[in-house]
């Protein structure tokens, strides 16, 4: 259906199907060309964070939402005649007009930015090292490295009265907005309306989730103390009485995680992660840090069957989570300002970093809804969870079985699965589940047949073919 001159990332998510044109030529422009109509789409590749004085890298705003990436704003490769106008204005913070989407009179379209950088960007978090963003990045990099270095002197209550002070104190982000943070999956519309409007044509693409399902809901659990561990009922009992599975992480070093609890973990039909290795916020503190730490952890999760990493008080490195060797992380927030090491990934779908898959938390933490903010109950949690199924992404709750006492959070935590206890729409996954399928998705394609677009891979026989379709101005992605 399309064809493209290099990798398009884009499409290479969603699983839209194309070619690419022989041996990808070494230029600053990118090609997609639809099939069925012959209009191309031109965009400007990433420059590699080279410094050029028509790149400029920051957060933009395209159609009414943000984008952060290195944005072409010189005129040598952009359209110049009169045949072309523009599309779309891209703003800089201040609502000045930087640059353009152009169009031309056959419906070919410029685009001066990488989609596949702008994403990147995103998932990453390395947005925060954009301009301003960057200073305040480093003044609370230093103050989480001073109140680890503290907290051990700390008493529990004024930990708390400090994390509640602080919460009160500061404002939340423009960016990524709390709780839930848009600009990613409006930045994924437009661009399905932009490539459906070259093509004529719907444009096909792999589902989400399996077996017909329209959205995910995984449930986790970090076990952060042995009072964690010997209460883990707290939060299993009414999951299971009303159905639900779970992933339960254990810190390696900190307390005793015997073979029977592990045992009894997964006889219960639940999963078995690994949560750091003391819970002291240095697991991922740098690389040297990591290779002390790695063959420690390695060797707990080889022992317990785990697959799956969360690092303690969520800590990450984008470059040093791949090489840890876990079939998935999730140690990223869509988007969390109360957190030590606050930012997120800005999306509520999994992501692939390198090799590994990427299950970001997508609704608030247990212990910043009720300790942090004093919230009586869960109805933020609940309304989050259901704006996320509306929109057809992943409901990925984090709760402690050592708060779990709080009547509060036991509050919270029922009104969560009894809201969606009886939704047949959901996949109700074990994270690793959910990231073995995101494998097999991605290991698939979509080839036409004289039938249509038929699904070929690993996900043959349980995923479904989708199409975006214009739709009043907007994307309808519909089978």
């Amino acid at each position: 259906m399309f064809e493209s001159t290099h990798p398009f990332v884009f499409f290479d998510y969603w699983r839209v199907p194309y070619d690419l044109s022989g041996d990808s030529p070494e230029t600053r422009l990118g090609v997609v060309t639809a099939g069925t109509s012959g209009r191309q789409l031109t965009w400007v590749r990433s420059n590699g964070g080279k410094a050029r004085s028509d790149y400029k890298a920051g957060r933009y705003q395209l159609a009414g939402f943000s984008i952060v990436c290195h944005l072409y704003t010189g005129t040598a490769l952009s359209p110049v005649d009169e045949t072309w106008h523009k599309l779309e204005p891209i703003l800089d913070g201040h609502g000045t007009e930087v640059a353009a989407v152009w169009e031309d009179q056959q419906g070919n379209v410029f685009l001066p930015l990488d989609p596949g950088e702008s994403m990147s960007f995103l998932w990453s978090e390395r947005y925060k090292t954009v301009g301003s963003a960057n200073v305040k990045r480093l003044v609370r990099k230093g103050m989480v490295k001073g109140y680890y270095v503290v907290r051990p002197l700390l008493p529990r209550p004024l930990q708390l009265k400090m994390r509640r002070t602080l919460a009160k104190r500061q404002n939340a982000p423009s960016f990524p907005s709390w709780p839930l943070e848009p600009s990613l999956h409006s930045f994924y519309d437009w661009l399905f309306d932009l490539t459906t409007r070259l093509a004529g044509a719907p444009v096909p693409w792999i589902d989400l989730w399996p077996d017909g399902r329209s959205w995910a809901m995984v449930l986790t659990h970090d076990v952060e103390t042995g009072f964690g561990r010997d209460e883990m009922e707290l939060l299993r009992a009414p999951e299971r009485d009303r159905g639900y599975v779970s992933s339960w992480n254990f810190v390696a070093e900190r307390y005793e995680v015997s073979d029977e609890v592990v045992a009894k973990v997964k006889a219960d039909g639940c999963e078995v992660g690994v949560h750091g290795l003391r819970h002291d916020g240095r697991d991922v503190a740098s690389k040297r840090m990591l290779g002390q730490r790695l063959p420690a952890m390695r060797k707990h999760a080889d022992h317990w069957g785990a697959v799956g990493f969360r690092s303690p008080a969520t800590q990450r490195s984008w470059e040093l989570m791949p090489t840890m060797g876990f079939d998935y992380d999730s140690s990223y927030t869509d988007s969390d300002p109360y957190e030590p090491q606050p930012g997120g990934c800005c999306t509520y779908l999994p992501f692939f970093n390198e090799g590994q898959v990427e299950l970001p938390i997508t609704l608030p933490q247990d212990h910043t809804l009720f300790e942090i903010l004093q919230h009586d109950d869960g109805e933020l949690w609940v309304g989050k969870a259901r704006d996320i199924r509306d929109r057809r992404g992943m409901v990925l709750v984090l709760a402690h079985p050592d708060y779990a006492e709080d009547p509060r959070l036991a509050k919270g935590w029922q009104q969560l699965l009894d809201e969606f206890q009886g939704d047949e729409t959901a996949w109700k996954a074990l994270p690793r589940d959910v990231a073995s399928w995101w494998r097999d998705r991605a290991a698939s394609e979509l080839r036409q047949s004289p039938d249509g677009w038929m699904l070929t891979g690993p996900a043959e026989g349980r995923g479904r073919v989708q199409h975006a379709q214009l739709a009043d101005s907007a994307v309808s992605k519909e089978a």
